[in-house]
Parts: C-alpha cells; sequence; structure tokens
C-alpha cells in the first residue's frame, strides 16, 4: 500500500489544445508566428516587408503578374482598397459594429475633392480666383477631405450608434445609398451622372517634355503614374497603421475590443459603450475620405455608378476575408479582392471570361469560408492588450511548476 508521500506523480493532462495546434491552418501558424515575436523584431520584418512590397511593381514576378491589364495600376488600386479595408476593421472588426455602406464616406471623400478642383463643378477652387494653386490642389484637399468624411460620420453616427446588429446595419445601408441619390440627383453642384471630371491630381515632376509623375500620361517604363500612385498608397497605408497600433494599444482599443465581445458587460464594467463607439465610426469615416481622395486624384473623374452597393459589399468581403480585427489580415484580404478579378481577366474557360464573373468568385469564397473558418483566413490574435509578454510568461513557467511536481 503506497502513502501519499510515496504515491507516484499523477502525469500530467493531455494538452487538449496540442491537437488543434498541430493541425492549425496556416493563417493561424502565420499569425502566431508574428505575434510572438518582439517590437523590434517586427520592426525589422515590417521594414523589410515595405521595402519588398514598394519594389513590387518594377521587379515583378512572372507568376503574379496580370497579363490582362497593367500590374501597376492594379497596385495602385489595391493601395486605395486597402486605405478601405483599415478603416472599415476599425468599425466593424474592431469595435464590432455592422456598417454595410461604407462607401459613403468613400464617396464623400471622393466627392470633396471633386468639388473643389474640378472645372464643371459650381464650388470649383483651383486657379487665381479660387483658395487653392493649381500645384498644390489636391495635396490641400486630402485633409478637408479627411475632415469632412470624419464629420459625416460624426453626424450619422450620433443619433443611429444606440441601435445593434441589423439595425444599424440597414440604417448605414441607406446612408451609402442616401449619398449616392444625392450625387445622381443634385445636377446643378454634382453634375449629375455625367460626373465631375478634370480632377486636379498631384503636379510633382512636370516639365515642357513631361506632365509628372502623376499625370495618367506618365505612362513610360516600369515607374509610370500607377507606380507612383502606388507609393504613395503605401505610405499612407503605413501612416494609418501606425495610427490604428496605437489605438489598439490604448484604452480606447481595449474598449473596443470590450464592446465588440460583450456590448453589456462593457457598460455595466463603465465603459462609455457610446462615445467609444463614436470615436470607431469617426476615425474609420476619416480613413475611408482619404481612400476616396485618392480614388478622386487617381482617376480624376468621380461618378454615382462607382459608389454602388456592391462595392460597400466588396469592401466588407475584404475584411471578413482577411480576417475581422487582424490589421494586416485585411489588407491580405484587400489583395484578394482586388488582385482575383485582373489575374483572371483575359482567362477563358468554356468560352466564358473568368474575370466577368468575380461576384460569383466571392461568393464562393464567402461561403466557403463561413463553412469552414467563419473567423477569416487570419483572425485577430487575442491576448493581453497590456503586460502581454510577461503575463505569459508568468503562467506558463506556473504550468511548469505543475508538471514537476
Amino acid at each position: 500500500m503506497t502513502t501519499p508521500e510515496t504515491s507516484p506523480a499523477p502525469s500530467p493532462a493531455p494538452n487538449r489544445h496540442a491537437k488543434k495546434r498541430s493541425a492549425a491552418a496556416p493563417g493561424d501558424a502565420i499569425r502566431d508566428w508574428w505575434g510572438n515575436l518582439g517590437r523590434v523584431q517586427k520592426w525589422a520584418f515590417g521594414v523589410i516587408g515595405f521595402a519588398v512590397m514598394t519594389l513590387l511593381p518594377i521587379y515583378t514576378p512572372g507568376f503574379i503578374d496580370t497579363p490582362g491589364v497593367s500590374f501597376d495600376g492594379v497596385m495602385a488600386q489595391f493601395a486605395m482598397i486597402a486605405i478601405v479595408a483599415i478603416g472599415l476593421n476599425v468599425v466593424v472588426g474592431q469595435a464590432g459594429l455592422l456598417d454595410l455602406g461604407y462607401v459613403g464616406f468613400y464617396a464623400v471623400g471622393a466627392y470633396t475633392v471633386a468639388l473643389i478642383t474640378s472645372p464643371q463643378s459650381p464650388w470649383n477652387q483651383m486657379g487665381p480666383h479660387g483658395f487653392f494653386s493649381s500645384d498644390w490642389a489636391w495635396l490641400s484637399c486630402v485633409p478637408l477631405a479627411i475632415a469632412f468624411t470624419a464629420l459625416a460620420g460624426l453626424i450619422l453616427g450620433f443619433p443611429t450608434l444606440r441601435l445593434r446588429g441589423d439595425y444599424l446595419a440597414i440604417v448605414t445601408l441607406g446612408f451609402g445609398e442616401i449619398i449616392r441619390l444625392l450625387a445622381d440627383n443634385l445636377n446643378d453642384v454634382t453634375n449629375g451622372s455625367r460626373g465631375l471630371g478634370s480632377i486636379a491630381f498631384p503636379r510633382l515632376g512636370e516639365s515642357k517634355v513631361h506632365d509628372g509623375y502623376f499625370s495618367g500620361a506618365n505612362a513610360m517604363g516600369n515607374v509610370n503614374n500607377g507606380t507612383w500612385w502606388y507609393w504613395l498608397g503605401l505610405i499612407f497605408v503605413a501612416v494609418i497603421l501606425l495610427m490604428v497600433g496605437n489605438l489598439e494599444r490604448s484604452r480606447v482599443g481595449r474598449a473596443w475590443v470590450a464592446i465588440r465581445e460583450d456590448e453589456d458587460a462593457a457598460e455595466v464594467m463603465g465603459v462609455n459603450t457610446f462615445r467609444f463607439k463614436l470615436w470607431a465610426f469617426t476615425i474609420g469615416a476619416g480613413i475611408g475620405g482619404l481612400s476616396g481622395a485618392l480614388y478622386a486624384g487617381q482617376v480624376q473623374f468621380v461618378a454615382p455608378t462607382n459608389f454602388n452597393i456592391i462595392n460597400s459589399m466588396l469592401f466588407l468581403s475584404a475584411v471578413v476575408l482577411g480576417g475581422q480585427g487582424n490589421k494586416l489580415g485585411v489588407i491580405f484580404g484587400a489583395f484578394i479582392i482586388v488582385y482575383l478579378p485582373n489575374r483572371l481577366l483575359g482567362v477563358h474557360l468554356f468560352g466564358v471570361n473568368l474575370g466577368d464573373l468575380k461576384y460569383l468568385f466571392f461568393g464562393l469564397a464567402l461561403v466557403l469560408l463561413m463553412i469552414f473558418r467563419p473567423q477569416g483566413l487570419f483572425p485577430v490574435r487575442q491576448q493581453l492588450l497590456a503586460y502581454g509578454k510577461r503575463a505569459r510568461y508568468l503562467l506558463r513557467r506556473a504550468d511548469d511548476s505543475k508538471a514537476a511536481a
């Protein structure tokens, strides 16, 4: 008969999560690897990744090239949609607010630039009698686009953010349609369905023989106007990621996570849920306005048909595909949304152009994702936001002590 002092130590219980980790999807492995890196290591990999992304339009690998369309233009479009995805991720992924009309903020930013700089607008402020010089008009309009769009988010959010779930989704859907219908029917201001053209763009590198780096006429060599717009978009993406990352680690970010997980519990614990939801809505709207300003400057033409509900659904698809709450994941989702249709453009199967079936592919992808991986390709990594590394170290040491006892 064995006494308690001499009885063998019980074998540790099998780790139920070990099998899950071994069968983890590639997205989980990448997410966990990134989450376990130190801050300096993350900065180092981030700088390297940014450099690789910067050189991608110049040294394009053949396996990712888009034969049917300019790869530089595709990457410029990707940079714009990536900004949209980051802004929508603040609203949907971090604060848990279902926004189906985010394209409305995108339209407000684009029309702000168009109304101020287009010769067809009655509010044109360019030239000798306007407030903005022709050389700096677009750059001067960017902060205005951000401010006006953030104000639109504040005005929309103040009366509606007391709603939740489907009710909030319907209200935001209506807002997106209201902006589009206003642009279509205010003929004296927005030129109606004919749109506004000749919108200002950055006048950089102009000379007697060159129209500038950002001009549509700059189509020479590997570094054309699409490349320059892509580089400008990457700079904005990096700045926004830094800003959103700091917000995630702040009291505001922790409040957003609490609201997303359980709004009632967060309110009981003293979180002013309405104020923090309004913060998320306003910040997300301002980021969407920035992307709209980029769109207006690059395309130099805006019309109501460019801001329909289908585009709003594509923006939301980028967030859902990439992983709600993961700001790097939604950038990958934006890349899929932009790259896949352009890559399949001109590819025929049974006489059908696969590039024309992008909505079918995205619909199937979302259905499969909801069945097999509802959290997205790169789900957000839940961890302690303050002193996370120290807490994990102490928990791991406690587990080791128990196993050795």
